[in-house]
């Protein structure tokens, strides 16, 4: 007979004693989700490019937390980051960078760079993270609202938040029992929006603020939230969650 906590438990403390891989976890929503799950008992390793952050944010974390560079977009970088990880309960990919704009005005590498990072680079942190998964893990990807509503004229970016959400199904089916799953959230009031011209942020917020259905932004604890609810709902797989207010719905 199954266990009750394998088969129900979706609580945080579920996560007691598992190993979490963050890559993307030295800032925003990856930070928050790296909080929470030490915060519910699990360990934490987190993944980016940047030496700085992470080491801030593992020195906040305490010592259940480690850190190790890695850029998604260079499979070399992500073999060598996931060979330094002897066991994944559950993975979280959010790492990404890339431009975004209408097909008129952007060159071709600026149109296919959401492709490079959040697609190929999330499919390829899978592929190389399998081995390591435990048969009852999962993983969440990292897609985005847009996919089902363009916000404006993206069309390359709303097509890859569109296809990271296809990925998720195809790899539950692959990768079953291993469970997947996508969050696409919408317009989030956090680090990845703190860095960008405060008009176009201040402008970008208001739209959102009247497209959503809760006429408001979202923060990256609710985002992430969202995460550690689909890292420890064990009948949840192949499925997305919109934390984005109902802005899908609009």
């Amino acid at each position: 007979m199954t266990s009750p906590r394998t088969r129900g438990e979706t609580d945080a403390a579920s996560l007691q004693g598992r190993d979490v891989v963050i890559v993307g976890g030295g800032s925003g929503i990856g930070l928050e989700v790296a909080r929470r799950a030490v915060a519910a008992g699990a360990r934490v390793t987190l993944g980016g490019r940047s030496e700085e952050k992470l080491g801030r944010a593992a020195e906040s974390l305490g010592d259940a937390a480690r850190w190790a560079v890695v850029d998604n977009t260079d499979k070399e970088s992500l073999a060598a980051f996931f060979a330094g990880v002897e066991r994944i309960d559950h993975l979280f990919t959010p790492a990404a960078t890339y431009q975004v704009g209408p097909m008129r005005e952007l060159t071709d590498a600026q149109a296919e760079s959401p492709f490079v990072s959040k697609f190929w680079g999330q499919y390829h942190a899978v592929k190389h993270a399998a081995p390591k998964l435990a048969p009852d893990g999962s993983v969440v990807l990292m897609a985005g609202a847009a996919s089902v509503r363009p916000p404006a004229a993206a069309p390359a970016y709303v097509a890859c938040n569109a296809a990271v959400e296809g990925l998720g199904r195809g790899l539950a089916v692959e990768l079953a029992p291993v469970r997947v799953n996508v969050v696409s959230p919408g317009t989030i009031d956090g680090n990845l929006w703190a860095g960008r011209p405060e008009a176009a942020r201040e402008a970008s917020f208001a739209q959102y603020e009247r497209d959503a259905l809760l006429r408001r932004t979202g923060s990256e604890g609710e985002v992430a939230d969202a995460v550690l609810f689909l890292f420890t709902n064990t009948f949840m797989t192949g499925s997305t969650l919109y934390p984005d207010g109902g802005y899908a719905l609009r």
